[in-house]
């Protein structure tokens, strides 16, 4: 039987501290598994589902929503198909259940790459590739897309992954979040406005514990003065994660759920069954929530240019 996520390709890299492995999935491009010594930097799943929560995957050429999947552009109103039909938004692009197409491959990396055809809502045409590196410390993602249409095309990038230190339980982690601002919601999570962090509850820049936490909330305003904003989970033993975005990553969404079906065991076998607990996924996005409407982020490409992000987790703290 073939697996939910379509072909499997398995990454493996020894570095400084000790042996890497990532799993990536045929089907939304995803990270299905990384993990370092055997200890799960990610939340990982099986083969056979799909995944949770969105849980690693490509987020093109919108993340996060779109209010009624309804966006005009010179007048002309586009409808969406509404994937979020709970809240009537259209989410996470287009990509997010179609196969990828291998493009090249190394016992430690791998590109693939999809095209995103003209359809209801989204009149253009792009096609899309992403990297994955396993690097001496960590993960290096590489996204590039280009219009590949007649028209200017509205391209937004974003990512899903849960990050976790899988001997630690994940509501001992302390949350770190650069943003400034907070991006204020309706109550179908559309944004109704943006304000600073300072002194309120969405202050995440010192930490938080995880625990403490019950997040899914955007944030803007994320800075970088030497072109990455960085945001980390920390252990109470010094480890830590770090997500890193490149300059064009201003944006990030903090989901913080408490019945995420979390696995314990090893990553390789994922023959553990899942049990509800809390996880935290940080998503780096160019752009915010409708950002087709606010325009907030939002790059239109020319025909036939290319626009490439990056982004990554590092680790630190680990030994071999």
């Amino acid at each position: 039987m073939r697996a939910a996520t379509g072909t499997q390709f398995e990454l493996m890299a020894d570095g400084p501290g000790g042996r890497a492995r990532a799993t990536i999935t045929e089907v939304a491009a995803g990270i299905r598994s990384y993990a370092l010594n055997g200890i799960d930097l990610v939340e990982h799943f099986p083969a056979d589902v799909q995944p949770p929560m969105g849980a690693g995957i490509v987020l093109m050429p919108w993340p996060n929503r779109i209010r009624d999947g309804v966006w005009t552009q010179n007048g002309v109103r586009h409808q969406l198909a509404l994937t979020e039909p709970a809240r009537s938004n259209a989410i996470h692009g287009l990509l997010r259940f179609a196969p990828y197409r291998l493009v090249s491959r190394t016992s430690s990396s791998v590109t693939l790459g999809a095209p995103v055809f003209a359809q209801s809502g989204y009149p253009f045409q792009l096609q899309t590739e992403v990297t994955y590196a396993l690097v001496d410390d960590g993960l290096d993602v590489t996204h590039t897309v280009q219009n590949t249409g007649a028209a200017d095309a509205p391209v937004a990038v974003g990512a899903h992954p849960y990050l976790k230190i899988g001997d630690v339980p994940t509501e001992d982690l302390v949350l770190r979040v650069s943003a400034e601002t907070h991006l204020d919601v309706d109550d179908r999570l559309n944004p109704v406005g943006e304000s600073p962090v300072h002194a309120t509850p969405f202050d995440l820049r010192t930490g938080v514990r995880v625990g403490d936490l019950d997040l899914d909330d955007g944030f803007g305003a994320v800075p970088s003065p030497d072109g990455r904003g960085e945001h980390s989970l920390t252990a109470p033993d010094g480890r830590a994660l770090t997500l890193w975005g490149d300059e064009s990553m201003r944006y990030v969404q903090v989901f913080t759920p408490r019945i995420f079906p979390t696995r314990s065991g090893s990553h390789t076998d994922g023959s553990d069954a899942p049990v509800p607990g809390q996880a935290v996924a940080i998503e780096p996005m160019t752009a915010p929530a409708d950002a087709f409407n606010s325009g907030a982020g939002l790059r239109w490409l020319v025909p036939g240019e290319t626009f490439t992000v990056r982004w990554g987790i590092r680790h630190s703290g680990f030994t071999a």
